[in-house]
């Protein structure tokens, strides 16, 4: 399997730690705010990827923190910390904001076929790991204290842009919401480790720490999760594109320092999804939630399909139109796997040739895109339905757009429908049939129709014409016989 490494700027063969074995780490959300769907395509993109090492065959332990204190609204260090903005702008304590809105989260994960990580941890519950990692890297000489604050020292570093190249005199590059000048800083991309109250005094989240009373800064949070669940030797760090600066530079930086040596090996970043109008953003007033696509009347797994139709490298485009477009084209994937028939012996050998391509599409650097295009070619192959529906459980295991389920949904319904067609067409003619001729012509439907199951059609012609010289016309359809009475 060949990944893009953001670290290397190249595709590169997957290759983890321990053979068999990923460790996979994801950036999880800021949770003073209902997620925005351009957060969940990262989520999607992630949860694709995870399903997929363990289709291939991988043991994947995976762990994600949830940022409930410590992540400030400008990325360098300034402004106000966002879960106390939440706070404030609903009259909530911030941990009932922080408890809402996760909960909201695992709501949307789960309308979304996301799997949950089986390690999810709270910034909150970890304070005591930040503290413990800020006290070796101030021994270590790798981080200093300054008008109260605790700060990381990257003059220290041999390189700290290392997703990009940075130009040294413009910190700004890459950070969200711009950067204001901070004069306890030796250096412009030195980053806070721990803030205390001599900077934020009306923060509701403390903690006694060796510098005073404070809080930890957003980047210690994943360094410390990262490395007290899932060890010193990371394989796979995923998340949205934004996070790769300064979040993910500062995490590297403050991880190896730690260790004394290289920390995570694959970076996985996921690119924005943009309106007409720009990059998504919470900032900017309203904003698309899975439950605004709910009240729209689209099924969340549609946003899904929509995603996996186009390559995570690149930034997605997302558009009403678009999302109808996708609907239309999960509607009609979904109603041609319901016209298959269930039931029958498998034939793993025949559905090889499919097997492989789903397989190259997600080795090319987890090209879902042309995953989907090997659920259409599925349908073409000369195969058992029971071999299709088999290929379809197994892709759908990684791409988790409910194909099976939907279209069991869809089978059951038209046999309802059916059902309820004949139930009708039965009363009709217990109705029609107390008139005599009509009772005489389904009569005759009825003999001619076993004429012609026992192969005497001569029997079924002469019945025809005995009804045409009556004044009835038969008219056979797909759903039975029927007759017209004069011209």
């Amino acid at each position: 399997m060949k990944l893009y490494n953001s670290l290397t700027h190249t595709r590169d063969e997957f290759v983890t730690h321990e053979p068999g074995k990923v460790t996979m780490y994801t950036c999880g959300p800021t949770v003073y705010h209902f997620a925005h769907i351009g957060n969940l395509r990262s989520y999607i993109m992630e949860d694709v990827l995870e399903k997929y090492l363990s289709y291939a065959g991988y043991d994947v332990k995976r762990a994600m923190n949830i940022t409930d204190v410590g992540h400030l609204s400008s990325d360098g260090d300034t402004g106000e910390d966002k879960m106390l903005k939440g706070a404030k702008r609903e009259h909530k304590t911030v941990m009932e904001i922080a408890q809402y809105y996760t909960d909201a989260f695992f709501a949307d994960c789960a309308k979304l076929n996301i799997k949950i990580p089986e390690i999810v941890v709270p910034a909150t519950s970890y304070v005591d790991h930040f503290i413990e990692m800020v006290e070796k890297l101030i021994a270590d000489g790798y981080a200093y204290e300054a008008g109260g604050n605790i700060y990381f020292d990257t003059s220290k570093l041999d390189e700290y842009y290392v997703f990009n190249k940075q130009n040294q005199e413009d910190l700004a590059v890459g950070v969200r919401e711009g950067v204001e000048e901070d004069g306890n800083k030796r250096n412009k991309c030195d980053f806070v480790l721990w803030f205390t109250k001599s900077k934020f005094d009306d923060q509701e989240l403390k903690w006694d720490s060796p510098w005073g009373v404070g809080y930890p800064g957003w980047h210690i949070e994943c360094s410390a999760i990262s490395l007290n669940t899932l060890g010193e030797y990371l394989d796979l760090h995923c998340g949205g594109i934004d996070n790769a600066f300064p979040h993910h530079t500062n995490e590297i930086a403050q991880s190896e320092a730690y260790l004394g040596h290289k920390w995570c090996s694959q970076w996985f970043h996921v690119l924005h999804l943009n309106t007409n109008d720009g990059k998504m953003s919470k900032s900017k007033g309203e904003f698309l939630t899975v439950s605004l696509l709910e009240e729209k009347g689209y099924d969340p797994l549609v946003y899904r399909f929509f995603c996996l139709q186009s390559h995570y490298r690149k930034s997605l485009v997302f558009s009403w139109e678009g999302l109808d477009n996708a609907r239309v084209s999960y509607d009609k994937l979904i109603d041609r796997i319901a016209s298959l028939v269930p039931g029958g012996e498998v034939n793993e050998a025949a559905c090889e040739k499919q097997l492989k391509a789903f397989a190259d599409a997600m080795d090319n650097d987890l090209n879902t895109a042309m995953a989907v295009t090997a659920l259409y070619d599925v349908l073409k192959a000369k195969i058992s339905d029971a071999d299709k529906l088999w290929l379809f459980e197994r892709f759908d295991s990684v791409l988790s757009v409910g194909l099976l389920d939907a279209a069991a949904k869809k089978r059951e319904a038209l046999a309802r429908e059916k059902a309820e067609a004949e139930a009708a067409a039965a009363a009709e003619r217990a109705e029609a049939m107390k008139d005599p001729f009509v009772a005489e012509i389904y009569a005759a439907i009825d003999e001619r129709a076993a004429a012609k199951k026992a192969k005497n059609f001569a029997r079924a012609d002469e019945i025809r014409a005995e009804l045409l010289a009556k004044g009835v016309t038969l008219i056979d359809t797909p759903q039975g016989t029927t007759y017209k009475i004069g011209e």
